[in-house]
């Protein structure tokens, strides 16, 4: 009874432990990047990295390669409200669904699931999100997506 009590009692808190990682181990080429909107604003929508990954805002601004999807993405507060809750224009599906990051459009866009329209982002082929770049958004977005 004492070796089940202390296996309840230690394996949570082992479990948590392992949670307790660096943001900055993960994230590769973009070590400032934090589960924040203004984070990913900077680090991966507005910044090429060191990987060779180029910014988001070269195509989804004004005027750019993506500009026939209305995906804005040069300032964080247009490119918050036309993510958080908002439907893809040629998805049909919501881009980003606070609390539920594999619903949310962008996770798909972002990683290349089967049933998107168009190509896995960004469209020009590579290199692609790091593994440690999509943690980060899954957890804001798991975390609510805040305009925070």
């Amino acid at each position: 009874m004492r070796l089940l009590r202390l296996f309840v009692c230690v394996l949570p808190l082992l479990t948590l432990t392992g949670c307790d990682e660096q943001l900055s181990d993960v994230t590769g080429p973009t070590p400032n990047l934090t589960p924040s909107f203004a984070s990913i604003q900077k680090e991966i929508f507005s910044t090429t990295d060191s990987s060779g990954r180029q910014a988001c805002t070269n195509c989804h601004v004004a005027g750019g390669a993506a500009a026939g999807t209305g995906l804005f993405l040069n300032d964080r507060t247009t490119a918050y409200n036309l993510l958080v809750g908002q439907t893809a224009r040629f998805g049909r599906q919501t881009l980003v669904v606070p609390g539920d990051p594999d619903a949310s459009y962008l996770i798909k866009k972002l990683e290349g699931a089967a049933g998107i329209t168009g190509a896995r982002m960004p469209f020009t082929g590579g290199p692609y999100l790091t593994q440690g770049q999509l943690l980060v958004i899954r957890r804001w977005i798991l975390e609510g997506a805040a305009n925070n």
